[in-house]
């Protein structure tokens, strides 16, 4: 009996997972295509910034909410439904925009829907972690097999929104919105996250993660720390701009009809499978070969990662751009994971949880904005409107060569001062 309801409490919590990365995937890889096919090519990159924007507050603040007012199950529901009104919100007014969309109409409800999605991936965990907790089960030992399912929710709608038509059309934030009402309605229902007493809540700068800063006045943090950020500016360009650039060769007759060009999601829904199996590696490669080596595999296999990217082509290349989504698995989980296990380790347990906090902060909050903006700016120089496809096309590797050339100069600079103890 204790074992069937320890399984039912897995399976809810793998609905959960499922539910909130479908909601990421039937947008954040294809968004690129519509905004470029609707006049907005140019603006791509705000619109992939703003998620590290609001990363860069907003799961502090949703943090402080859920430890001193309100339980985190229903905070996770009540931010998916703000995020889900205003997702579909998105979706109508880009089905009323019709061929041309505005910027201003489309980028604040998109925005503020993001704001409020950002945190509930944080929650999420949050909700997942006590629920086990209170089971009696094993949050290492359980808790990877149940979050594995996020990342196919989120392979599952990129898959949809491929094979429905999807990838350049509105439909994909109707239906990320609509995947967010419904984990509304679900998450209250998970088993109660309470908030914090008031002995156990933490600061305001705890929350935010503040405390954390003071790990930057030693050298060896510091610098792990920077190299984290600048890494982070390679996270988010493929997901922009990795979908309008394989669709941008259904305009060469010789591309046109090839697998590739037509279903740029399903081709790189092969990182996102990459990037479950390279799960299984970290584990292996860091006690073999240590922080800095696995980092330093990390930072290559994003110049990997570019520099296919910049090769390859839909046709007789395409076994490149198959390879670059192999790689990626290495170079997203090899960073992320890797280097959070590294702060767990080298942090004070009084400090961990904002340590954390900023790791992601300067990865995911300023490292991918600043990412986004400057991959905005070179593509929209590289890569002219009006021009020819074939201009287009060798703007676009000129593009990714430049992000490759980046990706080896931090791999280059780090193996020179980063020093492991």
């Amino acid at each position: 009996m204790l074992t069937s309801t320890k399984t039912i409490l897995q399976l809810r919590l793998i609905v959960m997972n499922f539910l909130e990365f479908a909601v990421w995937g039937a947008y954040l890889t294809s968004m690129g295509s519509y905004l470029a096919t609707h006049g907005l090519s140019t603006q791509i990159g705000w619109f992939y910034a703003v998620q590290g924007i609001v990363c860069l507050f907003m799961p502090g603040l949703v943090g402080v909410v859920a430890d001193r007012w309100l339980a985190g199950h229903r905070l996770l529901g009540l931010c998916h439904a703000i995020a889900g009104a205003l997702m579909l919100y998105t979706g109508f007014t880009a089905l009323g925009m019709g061929a041309t969309a505005s910027m201003s109409g489309l980028f604040i409800p998109y925005a503020l829907s993001v704001a409020f999605f950002m945190p509930t991936i944080g929650l999420s965990n949050a909700v997942a972690f006590n629920a086990l907790g209170q089971a009696g089960l094993d949050t290492v030992r359980d808790f990877p097999p149940i979050r594995v399912f996020g990342t196919i929710g989120f392979i599952c709608t990129m898959l949809l929104v491929n094979f429905l038509g999807f990838q350049t059309e509105h439909q994909q934030f109707l239906l990320s919105g609509a995947l967010s009402l419904v984990l509304a309605l679900y998450a209250p229902t998970l088993p109660p996250c309470p908030v914090s007493s008031r002995d156990e809540r933490k600061s305001v700068a705890q929350s935010l993660g503040l405390d954390a800063f003071k790990l930057l006045a030693n050298r060896h943090m510091a610098i792990f720390f920077i190299f984290s950020m600048l890494l982070g500016v390679s996270l988010q360009i493929t997901n922009g701009y990795a979908n309008p650039f394989i669709m941008s060769f259904k305009n060469i007759p010789e591309y046109a009809h090839t697998f590739g060009a037509n279903n740029a999601n399903a081709l790189i829904s092969l990182s996102q499978i990459s990037e479950t199996c390279c799960i299984l590696l970290i584990p292996f490669f860091m006690k073999r070969f240590g922080i800095k080596r696995v980092m330093l595999i990390a930072m290559f296999a994003w110049v990997l990662r570019f520099g296919l990217f910049a090769t390859g082509d839909p046709g007789a290349g395409v076994w490149m751009f198959i390879l670059s989504m192999i790689v990626y698995g290495v170079a997203f989980d090899f960073f992320n994971i890797s280097g959070a296990l590294f702060v767990d380790n080298h942090t004070d347990k009084s400090i961990r949880s904002s340590a954390q906090g900023l790791f992601m902060m300067m990865t995911n909050g300023l490292g991918a904005t600043i990412g986004t903006i400057v991959a905005m700016w070179v593509v929209n120089y590289y890569v002219q409107e009006g021009a020819s496809p074939e201009l287009n096309i060798a703007g676009w590797r000129t593009c990714w060569a430049i992000f490759s050339a980046y990706a080896f100069a931090v791999f280059v600079l780090f193996a020179l001062l980063f020093k492991e103890k």
